[in-house]
């Protein structure tokens, strides 16, 4: 599957994802435990291969500490990342 443009919110999700789990210090499967969901399921997440509902997004956004809107909002994950670099 080819991936979404960088403005599509599928590609930002995967982006906020990513960056707001590393942020965490979790790996893809702790976050899986975490969130009660399949390690593969987050994976595809990141690689932009799912349609996520709006329970799971509520579930990721709470398991990760922030809001659904920021892992809708473009950019929000880096943020978070460039923050942890410079601490």
């Amino acid at each position: 599957m080819a991936k979404q443009p960088s403005h599509s919110l599928r590609y930002i999700l995967a982006e906020n994802v990513r960056n707001f789990r590393i942020a965490e210090g979790y790996s893809q499967e702790k976050l899986a435990e975490l969130s009660g969901l399949h390690r593969t399921y987050i994976g595809s997440i990141e690689r932009q291969e799912r349609n996520v509902t709006l329970t799971t997004l509520e579930t990721l956004a709470s398991t990760l500490g922030v809001s659904v809107v920021h892992l809708l909002s473009p950019g929000a994950g880096h943020a978070c990342s460039d923050d942890e670099s410079k601490a």
